[in-house]
C-alpha cells in the first residue's frame, strides 16, 4: 500500500541514493532544491518552509513536497504547487512526480498522482494543470488514468514538446 508522507530524518540514505539514481537516469531531480552539500536536516526545515510559504526563493510558490512510501521504503516522490505563476502556468503545473528507477511499472507513478491530486483539491485547487513530455507513454497513460484531459501540446524553442493536461 502506497502513502504520501513527509520526509523524515530516518530518510535520508534512501532520499541521497534516489537522488543520485534519477539524476543518473532522467536528470529529473529528485529531491527539488536539494544540494548534496546540504544537511539533510536543513533540507527538510527549507520543506517546510516553503509548504508554509516561508524563505521562498524568487520565482518559487508555496508547495507540498512528500515522498511515497511503500512498506516503509522510499519509491518515489510528488510536489504539488500550492498556485501557479505565469511562468508556471505555461511550463510546469501544479503536480510535479517521479519514481525511481529500481520501482518503475508497478503502477506507483498514478497512486502518486491519485493521492497528490486529493491534496491539491484539499488546497483549494479545483483544476490541476499537470504536464508530460510528448513522448513519455507512462505519464501520458498516468495521467489520463487519472482523468486528465489533454488540453494540447506545446512546442518551443526551450525544451522538447510537451504535454498540458487538466484535471478537475
Amino acid at each position: 500500500m502506497l502513502k504520501l508522507r513527509p520526509l523524515r530524518p530516518d530518510d535520508e540514505p534512501a532520499f541521497r541514493a534516489g537522488h543520485a539514481a534519477m539524476a543518473a537516469d532522467d536528470g529529473f531531480p529528485f529531491g527539488l532544491g536539494y544540494l548534496p552539500d546540504m544537511s539533510f536536516d536543513g533540507y527538510i526545515k527549507q520543506l517546510d518552509d516553503h509548504r508554509a510559504g516561508i524563505n521562498l526563493p524568487d520565482g518559487f510558490v508555496p508547495s507540498t513536497f512528500v515522498v511515497a512510501d511503500v512498506a516503509g521504503e522510499v519509491v518515489g516522490r510528488t510536489s504539488i504547487r500550492h498556485r501557479l505563476t505565469e511562468r508556471l502556468l505555461h511550463f510546469g503545473g501544479h503536480i510535479g512526480y517521479g519514481v525511481l528507477p529500481g520501482h518503475r511499472r508497478r503502477g506507483y507513478a498514478t497512486e502518486i498522482l491519485r493521492q497528490s491530486l486529493i491534496i491539491a483539491w484539499s488546497l483549494g485547487i479545483d483544476r490541476v494543470l499537470v504536464t508530460c513530455d510528448d513522448n513519455n507513454i507512462g505519464s501520458i497513460r498516468t495521467i489520463e488514468s487519472c482523468g486528465g484531459k489533454l488540453e494540447g501540446v506545446v512546442t518551443t524553442e526551450e525544451r522538447a514538446p510537451w504535454r498540458r493536461y487538466w484535471i478537475d
